[in-house]
């Protein structure tokens, strides 16, 4: 959730982390990339999700994908991760510390799931060299830029033609929700967007917690007319102070202004923080009829 405020004449990243922070670096220390890298393996296998790795434009993405073909395929984008260590110093390696997406998608039933992993997150899933994952910038000012987007673009549709899918199912968390919404906003074969946390609008957040957006950041907002007419869910934390429950609120308007019917979009509060609770609520969230869209 970071970007750039103007502080004692020099630019300094801040973080919307807040009281969490300390308890996220706490972990962080005890478990590095390798160690957050095994966990993660061993959670998707309880699951059926294989290992493996996409190429995505300049990058390599890990992806875990059930090895199963189905004419819908569900994919969950992963949040940001551990972007930063503190409000000044972003992290060496954004591997998540608590990989929410991929705990949200062992607990999907559907047939056909993959959960696709950001840009330089478990980077040792990799088979070529990524030199770009030297630049911090990549999971900090460009994160939700059309170079990243391209790549989960990418990404995407070779995941689906693993599956032998027609469609998709987008699902994101937190950050991963602005690129799910964007992302269904690029195709033409996104049949649902559901969003976990969703930073729905990156401003909105970087507002709320005091920072400068990024150039080049993208707004899901702005793509309000091509997201119109897809159902869609989100879902939001009561106890969430990194993105509170208002930014689905004034997204949902956004969609309404941009001529969306109201029956396609659906909001839910669930009680959970940021990354609490989800996993918890998430056998009972995930079986949520989809909006079906109607007449305006």
């Amino acid at each position: 959730m970071a970007g750039r405020r103007r502080h004692g004449g020099r630019s300094s990243p801040r973080s919307g982390w807040g009281a969490v922070l300390p308890m996220v670096l706490a972990v962080a220390s005890c478990a590095g990339p390798a160690a957050r890298r095994d966990s993660a393996d061993a959670l998707a296998a309880a699951a059926g999700l294989m290992p493996g790795s996409v190429p995505a434009g300049p990058f390599e993405l890990a992806v875990w994908q059930r090895p199963v073909r189905a004419p819908a395929l569900t994919l969950y984008i992963e949040g940001d991760g551990l972007a930063w260590l503190d409000r000044a110093h972003p992290s060496p390696d954004p591997t998540p510390v608590e990989p929410v997406a991929l705990r949200l998608a062992a607990l999907d039933p559907a047939p056909a799931v993959a959960v696709l992993a950001r840009p330089c997150q478990y980077r040792g899933a990799a088979v070529q060299p990524q030199p770009l994952c030297g630049d911090p910038r990549w999971w900090t000012e460009r994160r939700f830029t059309a170079a990243t987007l391209a790549a989960v673009d990418q990404a995407a549709s070779i995941l689906k033609e693993r599956a032998g899918a027609g469609h998709l199912h987008l699902v994101g968390f937190s950050g991963g929700g602005a690129l799910a919404a964007l992302l269904a906003a690029r195709r033409d074969d996104v049949a649902s967007l559901r969003t976990v946390a969703g930073n729905l609008e990156p401003a909105w957040v970087n507002r709320l917690h005091g920072v400068e957006t990024p150039p080049g950041t993208l707004s899901p907002a702005a793509q309000a007319g091509r997201l119109a007419r897809v159902p869609q869910i989100h879902f939001s934390g009561l106890r969430d102070r990194v993105v509170p429950p208002g930014i689905a609120v004034d997204f949902a308007g956004a969609l309404g202004a941009a001529g969306g019917s109201p029956s396609c979009i659906a909001l839910e509060r669930v009680e959970a923080g940021h990354t609490g609770g989800w996993a918890a609520a998430w056998p009972m969230l995930v079986a949520r009829p989809l909006p079906v869209c109607g007449a305006r």
